[in-house]
């Protein structure tokens, strides 16, 4: 295991214990979870996108928020929906975000899940062309999408322009130069993961995943990530790719820990999601030793190179910090990840 980093949903709401009772209170804690993540030595901070939800719904100010404020840490997202961009102008924004963090910006993106809303990509703007899905316009955008990061001009200049133009056709500005290699493509099936890797991107296989052979999660999701490598080295691509896979992962170190998350759901479970049987992958939640054993025995994990946690942001930064550091600390070790112990004292401790 290469990096370890954290996913956030974003939530927010006013039930009882919430830590995030607004939209400010989930953006200005999320810009604090990923400063707390890096002073622990975490490698990412990824946010997940939904749109007519009480979530984290619109990722560039976030992400450029976040790349001001650190200079180490991967910062993400896991995923955003393509249905609901505009192409061109996605390429601006995640140029602007790229640039402010230094080259930090690892962009997770997808054809998105079902959200709140029927067919909320329309009151965007956007309808799938004649004989499309929404998800096959969903590809089409990302493939716009990709094609205009390389940075290539595509327009025609004025001939009496308000500024100077470089000669020829002028390209998107501002432009991130690497940024092309740094895009994820979040995969719920063996067949898009391989049109991912024949596009060039990186592989962010999530916690659920299309049941294509009644197999557990963690091995179904294993195949998939051999056969997204197989088509990557088939199709030639210079780099090497990078995969990551998303868990709900708790050390119970403290009587905290315990109240929350002591409790074995040692089984995965199976749903329908927009009319596909999909697999759901367990928690895990025991102490250190225990936890170590029964994540040696996940295949994906052993598989991928990038793990991210996903946190229950709704328990406030200092929790989550704690949640992070008790993994790093105790757990990723075990795995792979690097030694931490000469890691400077948090800032950001739960109580």
């Amino acid at each position: 295991m290469k990096k370890i980093g954290f996913l956030s949903f974003g939530h927010w709401s006013d039930a009882t214990g919430s830590a995030t009772r607004s939209a400010s209170d989930v953006l200005l804690q999320s810009i604090d979870l990923a400063v707390a993540a890096e002073e622990l030595g975490a490698d990412g901070a990824y946010f997940r996108v939904h749109h007519f939800a009480r979530q984290l719904a619109s990722p560039f100010p976030l992400l450029a928020a976040v790349g001001a404020r650190t200079s180490r840490i991967e910062i993400g997202t896991g995923v955003i929906d393509m249905r609901y961009e505009n192409p061109l102008y996605m390429v601006e924004d995640a140029g602007a975000a790229d640039l402010i963090s230094r080259g930090r910006l690892q962009l997770g993106i997808s054809r998105g899940s079902p959200e709140q809303v029927i067919d909320g990509w329309r009151h965007f703007g956007y309808s799938p062309a004649e004989g499309e899905s929404d998800a096959d316009m969903g590809r089409r955008h990302a493939e716009v999408f990709l094609q205009l990061l390389d940075g290539r001009g595509v327009a025609r200049p004025n001939p009496r322009p308000m500024f100077p133009n470089p000669p020829g056709l002028l390209r998107l500005e501002p432009h991130a130069a690497g940024l092309r290699d740094r895009i994820w493509w979040g995969s719920a099936s063996n067949a898009t993961a391989i049109w991912a890797a024949r596009q060039g991107m990186n592989l962010q296989s999530s916690t659920l995943k299309a049941d294509e052979s009644g197999e557990p999660f963690h091995i179904q999701q294993a195949r998939q990530i051999r056969a997204y490598r197989a088509a990557w080295a088939e199709a030639g691509h210079a780099r090497a790719p990078r995969v990551s896979v998303s868990r709900s992962i708790f050390a119970i170190t403290n009587d905290l820990d315990r109240a929350y998350f002591g409790r074995d759901d040692i089984s995965d479970h199976v749903g329908i999601i927009d009319d596909m049987r999909a697999v759901f992958g367990r928690s895990y939640a025991a102490e250190p030793d225990r936890l170590i054993e029964q994540l040696r025995a996940d295949e994906a994990i052993a598989e991928a190179d990038t793990l991210l946690l996903t946190v229950p942001n709704q328990l406030g930064v200092d929790y989550n910090a704690h949640v992070i550091d008790s993994i790093l600390r105790h757990v990723a070790p075990a795995l792979g990840w690097r030694d931490r112990t000469d890691a400077p004292a948090p800032e950001h401790r739960a109580a």
